[in-house]
């Protein structure tokens, strides 16, 4: 005798539980009960009973992220070969904006206060940076450097 088509208390069981027909499972001590039952009040008693239970969905597997993960931490695969996306899509250009700006900042605050250069210097470099006329620290400086306010070395 081959298996018992089970597919009606399969339905059933699916609609009553709220959960898909390939995440119902049956116990196989119980078969005979559960091919007897045709009408929802039963199926709904063997469900009570655990004759009649359903399995959490599988989700997709994070194994081979993790192995990814692992390598990427170690600086691995970040090469351009394994890069999508522009440039600023990996890191924000806006914040790497705000970092040089700030030290930039805190760099000609540092010579207003040690007296390299007054006030009014001190306005002119602020707006130039506001600007954007200098790329970065090394840039300013070369061009203090340039104009005499700082000594070359």
């Amino acid at each position: 005798m081959g298996m018992p088509d089970l597919t009606l208390q399969k339905r059933i069981a699916a609609d009553i539980m709220g959960v898909g027909v390939n995440n119902v499972r049956f116990d196989p001590e119980r078969l005979e009960d559960i091919e007897k039952a045709f009408r929802r009040e039963e199926i709904k008693a063997l469900i009570e009973d655990g004759a009649i239970y359903a399995v959490k969905p599988s989700r997709n597997s994070r194994g081979r992220w993790r192995v990814l993960h692992e390598k990427r931490k170690k600086g691995r695969r970040r090469g351009h070969g394994n890069r999508k996306g522009r440039r600023g899509a990996r890191s924000d250009e806006k914040r790497d904006w705000i970092n040089r700006v700030r030290k930039m900042r805190r760099y000609i605050k540092m010579l207003r206060e040690k007296g390299v250069i007054d006030a009014k210097q001190h306005r002119e470099l602020y707006m130039k940076i506001k600007g954007g006329a200098f790329k970065n620290l090394s840039s300013l400086k070369m061009y203090l450097k340039s104009v005499g306010v700082i000594k070359g070395g």
